[in-house]
């Protein structure tokens, strides 16, 4: 009689052990996944943040304004008209900005 009410127990131990270290594994490989996506997660960032810093330094550079050359040739247009430019230096400082 005293074993029948055993057994009962052991099975009950049996069960709740295995349970309780079922229970402690799925944790732990949740835990572990969740450290997974973080690290992923972390990692993704970081490269979005190079690529951003790598973005502007990649672009080409702008050419130099239309409006300076046209700065540029009227200032000489009034100094040839002034009088400062002889037109032989007027017509080569012309021809060496619009080459340049």
């Amino acid at each position: 009689m005293f074993r029948a009410r055993r057994r009962p127990l052991m099975r009950a131990a049996m069960v709740g052990g295995t349970a309780y270290v079922a229970g402690r594994a799925g944790q732990r490989s949740a835990n572990r996944q969740d450290q997974e996506y973080a690290q992923e997660q972390d990692q993704e960032a970081r490269l979005a943040n190079l690529e951003a810093q790598a973005a502007p330094q990649q672009a080409a550079p702008a050419a130099p304004p239309a409006t300076d050359m046209v700065g540029r040739l009227n200032q000489l247009g009034q100094l040839h008209a002034s009088g400062v430019l002889t037109d032989a230096e007027f017509a080569a400082a012309k021809q060496q900005l619009l080459a340049g």
